[in-house]
């Protein structure tokens, strides 16, 4: 800590905090947010974190005196000469005198005690609680002066953040490590007081209140302090951050991503970029945690509150609870402030969104109470904050949330029936095999949005099978696969990454449009009824769905040779480009013809040179991803918003869709093995499961997702892995050369109970290889 004294001139109070002839030590109150408010505050996923209003009363039942700490009254030696006692936590009495007395007085005052500003070092030189607390207590009972502690000495890292990180972690290492238990109970009481004034009385310099946030934050205890009536001090601290204007939030989040607390300077090492990066990471992740632990235990803590559950469900079953539960709802503040750094990071890409999945919430969340009340217009529901929420978690709310939209339509079908005749409950499409994608689409041409909202089901026509789940999915792979043949000529596969993008079409025809919006409408469906889907679309489409903009990253998976030829470009020089002789004129192929493209007015007469190559790279890119199949987007988009577009699959991010329409790709059978469910007189001891399971560790991928089809209508692995397919074995009669069958609605598979292994391996075989097609068993 350094003290300075120039009694020669006058100091400007730069960044004090102003002073009332009521200071906030002796104020009654401290602003805190009561459930209504918290509600109020609650965000919609998506939307901006707002601003908290400004001096919130606190709930009545926990008004408690700012600053009252007169049992741990301790002398200054400042304050000792001026013949005065300084409260812990609150302002000097003699500074506050002498300001009284005029601006001589007020010089003299400054001059006698200095600014304070600590470090680690000064506090590892102070002897005694008394001495630690007095000076703590001078920094802490102002918080413009506490802002201005522990500065950073490097230029190159005070760019980044003013305040030396590493220096308070160890300022509070030493406080933890030389101090009894009582020194920490008052620097809990400092702390709280800090928190109080800074939400009462704001300084006028908002990046100092972001310094003093940034260093209350870092204190490794700042998620257990409490006030007197045992509520949390963390969500009033989050209070104080929601109250700033959005640049100065935005400031603090800037702070929260920098690495100088690991020393990550230029470096002349190789690997220096990377290092600051994984630096970046590990920082930004640091302050995160503070936020999510809070919420880890806060919900661990109503999980663990919750009734005992019924003797019918297992105790290995985690108890479910509601946001709106939770005592006190001052979660919400703290689940804001993970929505700001969720927001940067979503701009600056510093780590994954999954860094921010919370496994307590995941555990615990009660979807089918959350998600009726993320519907009401001010909800409080742990589906307001989606970036806590996993894909699995997603998944689940998404087929909740349809599940009350098809319980609705059928509702409503009755009542429409009632007085304007019979009116079907669901959607039903009748369909040929050989006409599938004709079909499909005259009817649905013809079907209302409402009609779209029913539950679907399907028949083909000529079969017996009734649909309660199996039918429809067979129906999609069938049809998708038809839908991105080439036949159609609506999409191409690229023959290296094998991902399917829109041909170039300078004008698309009116059929092939229709044909495009039929298929957006049949992912749509296919995500609405909880159906996986066999299609290799590339991760840009997922993310341009969303509304994500595109990055020449993402050409890697349509074009992989253009991406490396556009980067080989950038690492040309000027003679190599000169040599090119390239404008920013570009060819393509549209079914079989040439044609040209100006990537900017006049590109043909522009040459492509060392200055303006990213801008080529850029509009090529552009072109390629957007402009070029800019009809065909449209149409595809309009085709799925008509089915998701109001849903909750536009809070995910596109890797999470992606999984949402694929399924996983990891082929786990050990996981499916320990999950499947027996029935009918079978267990995992009997002879023939045992058979069944080693043929089937002996199969490739190919077969493996070929039995899948056979008992299931779909090879594709559900969000979340095979543990949470419903997968059941039943008895089918004893010895008999009757093949397997299925009950793909249910995912049964009914096996008889053969003799012997040989026997079970080729009539399973048999069956797997034998599997389009229902009929009534």
């Amino acid at each position: 800590m350094v003290e300075s004294s120039e009694p020669s001139r006058k100091r400007p109070r730069v960044g004090r905090r102003p002073r009332h002839s009521q200071s906030p030590a002796s104020s009654s109150m401290r602003p805190m947010v009561t459930r209504s408010q918290a509600q109020a505050l609650t965000l919609r996923p998506g939307d901006e974190p707002p601003s908290t209003a400004a001096g919130v009363e606190m709930e009545e039942s926990r008004k408690r005196k700012v600053g009252c700490m007169a049992s741990m009254r301790a002398e200054s030696p400042e304050c000792a000469e001026a013949g005065c006692e300084a409260t812990v936590g609150s302002a000097c009495n003699c500074d506050s005198q002498q300001e009284d007395g005029g601006e001589g007085d007020s010089e003299d005052a400054e001059s006698s005690h200095g600014d304070i500003i600590l470090t680690s070092s000064y506090i590892g030189e102070l002897q005694g609680d008394q001495e630690l607390v007095a000076k703590l207590g001078l920094v802490f009972s102002d918080p413009c002066t506490l802002a201005r502690s522990f500065p950073q000495t490097n230029p190159e890292l005070a760019a980044q953040c003013p305040v030396d990180v590493e220096d308070v972690r160890r300022a509070y290492a030493c406080i933890k490590a030389k101090t009894t238990d009582k020194a920490m109970r008052d620097l809990q009481l400092l702390t709280v007081n800090a928190v109080a004034m800074m939400s009462l009385d704001p300084c006028d310099e908002h990046d100092n209140q972001m310094n003093a946030v940034l260093i209350l934050l870092l204190n490794p205890s700042i998620t257990e302090y409490t006030h007197d009536d045992s509520t949390f001090l963390l969500p009033e601290l989050c209070s104080v951050i929601l109250n700033q204007p959005s640049e100065q939030k935005s400031l603090l989040m800037r702070y929260f991503a920098a690495a100088d607390h690991l020393g990550l300077v230029q470096s002349s090492t190789p690997d220096a970029a990377s290092e600051r990066a994984e630096g970046d990471h590990m920082c930004f992740m640091q302050y995160a945690n503070i936020f999510q632990s809070f919420v880890t235990r806060e919900t661990n803590r109503a999980a663990k509150s919750v009734a005992p559950q019924p003797s019918s469900v297992p105790e290995s079953m985690p108890k479910k609870v509601c946001l709106h539960s939770l005592s006190g709802c001052s979660l919400p503040l703290v689940a804001q402030c993970l929505a700001l750094m969720n927001s940067y990071n979503t701009t600056h890409g510093i780590v994954p969104h999954s860094a921010f999945y919370n496994d307590a919430v995941n555990e615990h969340i009660d979807t089918k109470e959350e998600v009726p009340r993320f519907r009401m217009p001010k909800g409080v529901s742990f589906c307001n904050y989606p970036f806590l929420l996993s894909p699995t978690t997603k998944s689940e709310v998404i087929r909740i949330e349809s599940m009350i939209h098809m319980r609705t339509e059928l509702q409503d079908s009755f009542f429409r029936a009632m007085f304007s005749g019979v009116t079907c409950p669901y959607l039903v499409l009748e369909v040929r095999r050989e006409s599938l994608v004709r079909d499909t689409l005259y009817q649905l041409d013809l079907k209302m949005s409402q009609d779209l909202r029913k539950q679907l089901k399907v028949r083909f026509v000529g079969e017996e099978g009734v649909d309660e789940g199996g039918v429809q999915k067979e129906f999609f792979q069938l049809i998708v696969r038809d839908v991105f043949s080439s036949k159609y000529g609506i999409f191409k596969a690229n023959n290296e990454s094998q991902y399917y993008w829109f041909l170039s079409q300078a004008s698309p025809t009116k059929d092939m449009l229709e044909e495009i919006w039929l298929t957006g409408q049949l992912i749509g469906l296919a995500v609405y009824n909880g159906v996986i889907l066999d299609i290799h679309l590339p991760p840009v489409m997922y993310k341009k769905l969303l509304g994500v903009s595109a990055t020449t990253e993402d050409l890697r998976e349509i074009d992989p040779e253009l991406y490396h030829g556009l980067t080989q470009l950038r690492r040309m020089s000027d003679d190599e480009l000169s040599f090119l002789e390239r404008s920013f004129e570009i060819e393509y192929d549209d079914l079989g013809r040439l044609r040209t493209h100006e990537l900017i007015p006049d590109g043909a007469s522009t040459i492509l040179d060392a200055a303006n190559r990213e801008l080529f790279i850029d509009r090529y890119v552009d072109f390629v991803l957007n402009k070029s199949c800019a009809k065909q987007f449209a149409e595809f988009k309009a085709g799925f918003d008509r089915i998701c577009g109001s849903s909750y699959v536009r809070y995910m991010q596109p890797q999470e869709l992606e999984l949402l329409v694929c399924g996983c790709s990891d082929l786990d059978f050990g996981a499916l093995e320990s999950s499947t469910v027996y029935d009918g007189g079978y267990s995992r001891t009997t002879k023939v499961i045992e058979y069944f399971w080693q043929v089937v560790g002996e199969f490739g991928d190919d077969l493996k997702r070929k039995l899948l089809f056979f008992a299931t209508s779909s090879d594709r692995v559900p969000i979340g892995g095979l543990s949470k397919l419903q997968f059941v074995i039943a008895k089918n009669g004893g010895d008999s050369d009757r093949l397997p069958t299925s009950h793909t609605c249910f995912n049964v598979l009914l096996l008889p109970e053969y003799s012997s292994l040989e026997k079970l391996r080729e009539r399973l075989l048999t069956a797997i290889h034998n599997s389009e097609g229902f009929g009534m068993i």
